[in-house]
């Protein structure tokens, strides 16, 4: 089937029916992790947000705005992105793209991870550059521009139909009112690499952690707690030896 632009074109094509890839590599080792890093540690805040479970979060997942020929030309695909009031699933299978004229509601958030110089990302060329079709035609409510290499991130809130850059705040965050969250920069070792990855906190400045953070958070806690039991019962055994060293029998009834 050919997509063509042609007004007398009456069938929309579905996910199901739209390349689902473009056949790019993806840029660099860091993007996986980077996407993964966000998905996990934000799951918790959106089942809060989502206690229907009804969101969709797509990782370098293309989003059709447009139908062109070759279809690909009419998507832009995000490194990540978010979508409230959603279903995770249509039809009982997994989304392979999101397509706006199919459901209409715009991200929430849409994140890319520059890999070049941040021009692709910042370009403003009517229907071609990506700024422009995501402040234009996409229309998420914040759009994130992460350069790792230069260790900073960008972030435009969409305003009077158009974007307007966020200013950190005193963290050095920037406020995603909507959930409850902030999304800033966190220099750390996350799969085995140090990097100052992009991340989230909440409102008060807590780092939200992944699965396996909150994981060691536990086995340290419950190893701080053995600590503290074996202490306080040598300290009794102590107590026990000098009392029988005096001549009292601590287990003797009086």
């Amino acid at each position: 089937m050919t997509f063509t632009e042609d007004p007398t074109f009456t069938h929309l094509p579905d996910h199901k029916e739209l390349p689902c890839e473009d056949g790019t590599f993806v840029k660099n080792f860091q993007e996986h992790p980077q996407s993964l890093l966000l998905t996990d540690s934000i799951t918790a805040i959106l089942e809060r947000v989502h206690p229907d479970g009804q969101y969709a979060i797509g990782q370098d997942s293309g989003i059709y705005w447009r139908i062109t020929d070759p279809p690909q030309n009419g998507a832009e695909a995000p490194d990540w992105f978010y979508v409230p009031n959603v279903p995770p699933m249509l039809e009982g299978e997994m989304r392979r793209s999101y397509v706006m004229w199919q459901e209409l509601i715009p991200p929430q958030i849409v994140i890319e991870f520059v890999s070049g110089n941040g021009e692709e990302e910042r370009d403003t060329t009517p229907w071609t550059g990506k700024f422009w079709v995501y402040e234009t035609v996409i229309r998420p409510a914040y759009y994130a521009i992460y350069e790792v290499r230069r260790e900073q991130v960008e972030v435009y809130q969409l305003v009077r139909s158009h974007y307007e850059r966020v200013s950190p705040n005193e963290r050095g965050h920037f406020p995603l009112e909507e959930l409850g969250v902030e999304l800033g920069l966190w220099q750390g070792r996350y799969q085995n690499v140090e990097l100052p990855w992009l991340r989230w906190w909440d409102r008060e400045g807590n780092l939200l952690l992944t699965g396996e953070e909150r994981a060691g958070q536990e086995r340290a806690r419950a190893e701080q707690e053995r600590a503290r039991a074996e202490e306080a019962e040598a300290n009794v055994q102590r107590l026990r030896e000098r009392l029988l060293a005096l001549g009292v029998d601590p287990d003797q009834e009086s």
